[in-house]
């Protein structure tokens, strides 16, 4: 059953590194349960720490208000109570079993001693992302997009109201990206938050609700894929000559025809059209 649309918006973020500034007061507003929303823009955009900041992760300063509560003033206890976070990476040395490692994630804010629910938790969640054959694999053993799979799962199984994940595809082939893809969207309809992090611009313009590109910490661009995804954005951000085919079924294809110099965007400029 969906539970009643709720929504995040962060204001005025802004996030250091030294003296080095990576957000500077940017405004992600009314990011709505019930969508998926992706994040893209070039290395170096922002759009990895912006995540990182919304899940507490990182020092940062402004609001991130959620259903009414700043999640800036809340407890790390508090927070991951609400919020996933999926890393682009998790580690390969971890003596773990993929199941053991979603049963511990399952159990860190409510631990339960003496019986099955975080087990039975963890492989109902391993059946959903489709990997409950890797559950007694060790993590040290498995490939690159196997564990992309097995930290999926980790994120998962609390069920959060906000689920955060940071390049989810990057280490998986085509059918699997699909797949994560699609359980993202169920995510995103069944009343959760959902913001992904994505280079690949057509997994991102074809499974997206709201697409928003960064730039230097920037936003530069935001609305429906269709909309927002041009050819001179695409110049203007990556420097590419470009086109974008759109096919009877509906889907797009991104056609890369030559580098550009017509290039960059200025700081603070919002790109339209």
């Amino acid at each position: 059953m969906k539970s009643n649309p709720s929504s995040l918006s962060v204001r005025g973020l802004n996030v250091h590194y030294g003296h080095e500034k990576i957000i500077n007061g940017i405004d992600l507003l009314d990011i709505q349960s019930g969508k998926l929303t992706v994040l893209a823009g070039s290395n170096g955009a922002g759009k990895s720490t912006i995540l990182r900041a919304i899940a507490g992760l990182i020092r940062a300063r402004g609001s991130i208000e959620w259903e009414g509560k700043d999640l800036m003033t809340m407890s790390t206890n508090e927070r991951a109570k609400i919020v996933g976070f999926m890393p682009q990476s998790i580690s390969a040395t971890y003596g773990l079993t993929v199941l053991e490692s979603v049963i511990i994630a399952s159990q860190t804010l409510t631990p339960v001693i003496g019986t099955t629910k975080h087990e039975d938790q963890a492989l109902s969640t391993l059946e959903r992302v489709g990997i409950i054959d890797l559950a007694m694999k060790h993590l040290g053993g498995l490939s690159g997009g196997q564990r992309q799979l097995a930290s999926l799962a980790q994120s998962l199984v609390r069920n959060p109201k906000i689920l955060l994940l940071d390049e989810p595809t990057s280490a998986l082939d085509l059918r699997h990206q699909i797949e994560v893809m699609a359980l993202l969207k169920s995510v995103a309809s069944s009343g959760c938050i959902v913001i992904v992090v994505l280079h690949d611009l057509m997994l991102a313009s074809n499974w997206a609700d709201h697409l928003i590109f960064l730039h230097e910490g920037h936003i530069v661009g935001a609305g429906e894929p269709k909309a927002v995804l041009t050819s001179n954005l695409l110049e203007k951000i990556y420097g590419v000559k470009a086109s974008i085919a759109r096919t009877k079924q509906g889907t797009e294809h991104l056609v890369i025809h030559k580098l550009s110099t017509n290039m960059m965007l200025k700081e603070g400029e919002y790109y339209n059209g």
